[in-house]
């Protein structure tokens, strides 16, 4: 059975070489580094791309700090979605980025949650008593120095006012989704992650969405990286601005960019 096996390859391999053929190379997947929230939405449109273009792509999701520094470390991506503005800057500052191809290109809102069994009642309003309803609990966040959720949400806690009597309760997590997890599982009360984390995952539900004038815009920047080689990574770009990937981001709940809003 080898020698036969060899046979053969010997046969296809002298064919290849009297006709001047060479053997197919798989072509490498477009290496895309997302935040954990776009984890839903950019599964289904990278999907639906691969399936038209017969094109791959693997994604890495973390937080968007998390992404920034590895990129800048030199991890081999071709692709940035973050889930803020400030950790697109920071690796445009580092020349991490090809700046023509920066794009504006999703909007989320900030919600603040609870186990779906719960009867928590929340008025997200100015003189808010978060730690009062909160009892013995904590509030699970991401990171509120690095994770876009957790800076989104610290800052509308400390426009609320309600900053300085739960900051010293909050289970810092090192992404959303994980943060979602902790209210998932019902080992916090309360959590503060996007919108359309929320729809994720049914074991939640919204208690209260957070004014938008109480935090920064939730802006999700997407760049091609500066040391892409990746043909294919800006052919996957064009698609995730494109009207084809509308319905998977609007599914889940984002708002996608205008065209003319999107510089």
């Amino acid at each position: 059975m080898i020698e036969t096996r060899r046979t053969w390859l010997g046969g296809m391999l002298a064919l290849a070489i009297a006709t001047g053929a060479t053997p197919a190379r798989a072509e490498p997947p477009v290496v895309v580094f997302a935040a954990a929230s776009l984890k839903n939405a950019l599964d289904d449109a990278s999907a639906a791309w691969s399936r038209e273009t017969g094109k791959s792509a693997r994604i890495s999701y973390a937080a968007s700090s998390a992404l920034a520094k590895q990129i800048e470390a030199g991890a081999p991506a071709d692709l940035f979605l973050s889930a803020d503005l400030a950790w697109m800057d920071y690796l445009a500052g580092k020349d991490g980025i090809s700046a023509p191809t920066r794009t504006n290109l999703l909007r989320n809102a900030l919600v603040l949650i609870a186990p779906k069994d719960s009867t928590l009642t929340v008025e997200l309003k100015p003189g808010l008593d978060l730690a009062k309803t909160l009892g013995d609990g904590r509030i699970a966040m991401g990171h509120v120095e690095a994770v876009p959720a957790g800076k989104y949400g610290k800052a509308a806690l400390e426009n609320l006012g309600a900053w300085d009597g739960v900051k010293g309760r909050v289970a810092q997590a090192e992404n959303v989704r994980a943060a979602l997890l902790l209210v998932a599982r019902g080992e916090a009360p309360l959590g503060i992650v996007y919108a359309t984390d929320a729809v994720s995952d049914p074991s939640v539900r919204v208690v209260a969405t957070f004014p938008a004038a109480s935090h920064p815009p939730v802006i999700y920047p997407v760049a091609l990286t500066k040391d892409s080689t990746n043909p294919d990574a800006a052919a996957l770009l064009a698609y995730l601005r494109s009207p084809a990937a509308r319905v998977f981001f609007e599914r889940q709940g984002f708002t996608v960019i205008g065209a003319e809003n999107r510089t």
